[in-house]
């Protein structure tokens, strides 16, 4: 089977998520922000803040295009990750893209650490001027949208593995 990938907002629950869907598949995990750190030996928001947003996103596209030569593994991918065309390509080409949709409500209510968080916004950017930039991308990327909203983590993960398990047999 191929991997899955996350996407989606910051505060979505791609990591959380993520985990519980590959002890689900018995599949590996993968988070592209802890690869970044690793490498980095420091948070993401020590990198965005000494070495600003492009530095970052660098650094951002380096993780997804590390996780080469898997299989069933599911990745779980920063907010940013869109940004990156040749990450998300890549992606694509040995995942399905799932994007994990919370409505901006619902992550701001979730982001009570925006400011140590790591997320990659520009000085002033407010979270529904990011969301409102990165949600065309999410889409243009997602082979599969799941609405998220008022579901709870065993549905989502539910939800996937029913999708994931269909799109396997089809692949056979």
């Amino acid at each position: 089977m191929k991997n899955i990938t996350l996407i989606g907002m910051p505060a979505a629950g791609k990591s959380t998520i993520g985990i519980i869907l590959a002890k689900t598949l018995g599949f590996e995990f993968v988070d592209t922000d802890i690869i970044i750190q690793n490498k980095a030996g420091r948070l993401l928001q020590d990198i965005i803040d000494s070495e600003g947003l492009d530095s970052f996103c660098s650094c951002e596209e380096k993780a997804l295009l590390s996780v080469k030569n898997r299989e069933n593994t599911v990745i779980s991918t920063g907010g940013s990750a869109v940004y990156s065309k040749e990450g998300m390509r890549f992606l694509k080409k040995s995942s399905s893209v799932y994007y994990l949709y919370l409505p901006t409500q619902v992550i701001l209510s979730r982001l009570d650490n925006i400011k140590t968080r790591g997320i990659a916004m520009h000085p002033g950017e407010t979270v529904e001027e990011v969301f409102a930039h990165r949600k065309a991308l999410y889409e243009e990327y997602a082979d599969v949208t799941v609405d998220c909203t008022g579901k709870s983590t065993e549905e989502i993960v539910a939800e996937i593995t029913v999708h994931h398990r269909k799109i396997g047999k089809n692949e056979v």
